[in-house]
Order: C-alpha cells, then sequence, then structure tokens
C-alpha cells in the first residue's frame, strides 16, 4: 500500500509541476515586449487670440478678448474699430483688420485657411506651412510650404472680387506682435501700403495706430 501511495504522490507532483510550466509560459507570452517602439503623438496646435486694447470681439456669436483660445473651425468677427491677432503657433499668425468675418480652420499637418466672409486679412504662414485665404469664390491666394510668405487679401462688402496684394517672404518681425510697430507688426507705413485702395474705407484711423497687442498707444 506504501508503494502505490509513493507512486500516487509523484504522479500528482508531476502534473501539479507541468501545470505551473504551462502557466508560467502563457503569462510570459502575454507580457508586451520592452523592444516595442513607443507611439509619436503629433504635438496639437493651440490658437490664442490677441484684440487690440484687449477689446471684446466675436468669436463663434460670443464675447472674446486676449488670451481665448481659438479652436478650429471658428468664426470671428471685428466691428468698425477693433481688430486682432491670432497667434497659430509653429503655424504662424492671422491678423484680422476692422469689419472683418472669417471662419479660420487648421491642423497639425501645417495646413492654415481663413475664408473671408468680408473684410481684411493677412495670413503669415510660416516654411513648412500651407496657409491660404479664400472667399466663397474659391481661393484667393496660397503660400509655398517650402518658403512661407505672407497673404495680403481684401474683400470689401459689395465687392465683386477679392484683392489680393503680393505674397511677401517671411521675414522677422513681420506678423502680429512682432517688433516693426504697425497693426500687423509690419510698420504704420507698411500696413497703410498694404491695404491703400483695397477697400482702405472700411479701416478707421485705430487700423493704423501702433502698438495692436493689448497696451493703450
Amino acid at each position: 500500500m506504501s508503494q502505490k501511495r509513493g507512486r500516487g504522490s509523484r504522479v500528482i507532483a508531476a502534473l501539479l509541476l507541468l501545470a505551473i510550466v504551462q502557466i508560467s509560459v502563457q503569462v510570459g507570452l502575454a507580457e508586451p515586449s520592452n523592444t516595442t517602439s513607443p507611439v509619436m503623438v503629433p504635438q496639437q496646435v493651440v490658437a490664442r487670440l490677441t484684440t487690440r486694447n484687449n477689446q471684446a470681439i466675436l468669436v463663434n456669436g460670443l464675447s472674446a478678448n486676449t488670451g481665448a483660445s481659438i479652436l478650429t473651425g471658428a468664426t470671428i468677427e471685428t466691428g468698425a474699430d477693433q481688430s486682432a491677432t491670432v497667434n497659430l503657433g509653429s503655424l504662424g499668425t492671422l491678423d484680422i483688420a476692422p469689419n472683418t468675418k472669417l471662419v479660420l480652420t487648421y491642423d497639425d499637418q501645417g495646413n492654415v485657411k481663413a475664408v473671408l466672409v468680408y473684410g481684411c486679412a493677412i495670413l503669415t504662414a510660416k516654411k513648412r506651412t500651407t496657409g491660404e485665404i479664400a472667399t466663397e469664390q474659391g481661393t484667393a491666394g496660397k503660400t509655398d510650404p517650402a518658403a512661407g510668405g505672407i497673404l495680403n487679401v481684401c474683400f470689401p462688402q459689395g465687392a465683386a472680387a477679392p484683392t489680393v496684394t503680393n505674397t511677401l517672404p517671411t521675414a522677422p518681425g513681420a506678423a502680429g506682435g512682432g517688433g516693426g510697430g504697425g497693426l500687423f507688426g509690419l510698420g504704420t507705413a507698411a500696413t497703410i501700403a498694404i491695404f491703400s485702395g483695397i477697400g482702405a474705407a472700411a479701416l478707421t484711423p485705430l487700423f493704423f495706430q501702433d502698438n495692436p497687442s493689448g497696451s493703450n498707444p
């Protein structure tokens, strides 16, 4: 009897050992491999609004002023004595004149588009960004992502077609908040020249004053 019991104990022990080995192998296979490359999450663009003298403008029909986040697809509207700049981070900037309404879209793939309902805007697109200003009639201008550039477009209410000035190469301080003065950091004289004869009647004298970023001139 003792021999049979001994054999039975050895059989049970062997079966238990086999079960433990199988469980260990399955757990090891289920563990993630340390050699797997991490998934790179693209950096999201955060657009910020700056308004002249911190005046409130309309974004999606609601009041917004300096510091507000501008989401892609937002409708932005300025009044007769209001102007604004949307800082698009690595993509560039969008400067919005008084009496302007537009829809702004952008994405993480380097695309920025402003659709003018009416008014004037300057889109400064950095390198590796495709900037575009359009109207209901179609594209008014587009920048080359290899070089960057500045689009200056006016489409006053009642105009038959938008007026597009030259596309300028990107330069330091060429956008809103830069060191050049004038509404868009281009300098007062340059700002006047850009919009001279292209719907300037819609622009008030405040439009051409220096220091657009929120402090009193």
